[in-house]
């Protein structure tokens, strides 16, 4: 079984009980790309490195095994599966998404037809029932959508850097597209045309995975900076809260409406479960300032002041309590600010800590040691079912019905 790294306080019922490890899946021969569940189903669907697009079912003895191994032209880097149509759709390395269409008893696989979407690897790739519409992004640049039922490209987006990650919010039809720069455009997609809307900074690394929750209007946002940033988009104020659990690349995000529970994974080999209705504070921004903002000592760059008052000159730094400039000599002190989305302890001013309350340091939030590096990951919210792949191969699958549906 994983091991659990908790939080000091738990006061949620949800939390109570950790997430049970129920299966692994080991027969990959390749690196595992992208994971979905098959909602309702016992079932998985995985795409890997050795070309091969694998459906694992539960068999009588609880362990899953392939049902279907389909061998394609090229190695399938992204998949969207809809459970009311069994409709599956690849996006391959060279840049094509294929359709699939699968038997009512997952033991066979009939091929679509092909969409020539892309010039190169497709990082992401979402169907929309409703609107007939099948989105991807890919390391050509391009976000693309084209129509599934005639197989015809309606229209497409050229970003600045490689496009890798998508998100898409079916009642506004607005798709937010990632990028390797830490950026996120945001458009509203028409039929044959979009209208861009506007631009989110505040990754400092390429944005790996995006989750969207329709209901509060939310835009969650993993980033190869370590942090996740949860953008309010309904409440239209640029409101965006920083969330900092792990000590790598942010590989995978899943968003459980029912509870507002926001699971995260990394390559440092957590997942981190975020309670999404606590009340939460926004991250201060960073002040600019020459002097400390507490003791007035220079900063190195200001030559001046260091001339005048004939001192050597110090190093800045940032309260992320308040974000005041203030030197190392000001802010000696480190805490854990939870609702400002610090899980770890950080720096702080000597005024900002004498502030903080053993209130302010207790958490809803919810470590679990994966023991394997996370790639990605998805969730079946109504079968309480998460499910990871990790970079050695291994398909893990999660109980986590009581914090989803509790």
């Amino acid at each position: 079984m994983a091991a659990e790294i908790q939080s000091d306080n738990y006061n949620s019922a949800a939390f109570r009980k950790k997430p049970a490890l129920l299966n692994k899946l080991e027969g990959c021969d390749g690196n595992v790309f992208a994971v979905v569940m098959i909602p309702r189903e016992e079932g998985v669907i995985t795409a890997s490195s050795d070309r091969q697009i694998r459906v694992w079912l539960k068999r009588d003895s609880g362990q899953y095994w392939p049902s279907i191994c389909h061998p394609l032209p090229a190695p399938p880097t992204a998949l969207s599966y809809n459970m009311e149509t069994r409709r599956l759709f690849a996006g391959l390395e060279n840049g094509t998404l294929s359709e699939f269409s699968l038997s009512e008893d997952y033991n066979r696989m009939s091929h679509q037809r092909d969409y020539l979407a892309h010039q190169s690897y497709v990082t992401a790739v979402h169907f929309v029932l409703p609107c007939e519409w099948l989105l991807s992004c890919g390391r050509d640049k391009w976000f693309t959508w084209h129509c599934s039922e005639t197989g015809q490209r309606m229209g497409g987006f050229q970003a600045n850097a490689w496009c890798t990650a998508l998100a898409f919010d079916i009642q506004t039809k607005h798709a937010f597209i990632g990028d390797l720069s830490g950026t996120i455009t945001v458009l509203k997609v028409e039929n044959n045309n979009y209208q861009y809307i506007t631009t989110l900074k505040g990754h400092s690394g390429s944005v790996r995975c995006l989750a969207w929750n329709a209901d509060k209007r939310l835009l969650c946002s993993g980033s190869f900076d370590q942090s996740v940033i949860v953008w309010d988009i309904g409440g239209q104020k640029g409101t965006a809260y920083e969330l900092q659990g792990h000590s790598n690349n942010v590989t995978g995000l899943s968003y459980a409406n029912a509870t507002q529970r926001l699971f995260s994974a990394s390559e440092d080999q957590m997942i981190v479960t975020w309670d999404m209705s606590a009340d939460r504070t926004e991250t201060p921004e960073w002040q600019d300032s020459d002097l400390c903002q507490k003791c007035q000592e220079p900063f190195f760059w200001n030559v001046k002041e260091m001339w005048d008052k004939r001192t050597i000159g110090v190093r800045q730094h940032h309260c992320r309590k308040c974000g005041r400039a203030v030197c190392d000599k000001c802010s000696k002190h480190r805490s854990r600010l939870p609702l400002l989305g610090h899980e770890f302890d950080v720096r702080v001013c000597e005024d900002c800590f004498g502030s903080i309350t053993d209130q302010d340091k207790r958490s809803n939030t919810m470590f679990l040691d994966a023991r394997h590096q996370v790639v990605c990951m998805d969730l079946d919210e109504t079968a309480g079912r998460l499910v990871t792949a990790g970079i050695d191969r291994v398909v893990k699958i999660w109980d986590v019905l009581h914090i989803v549906n509790p």
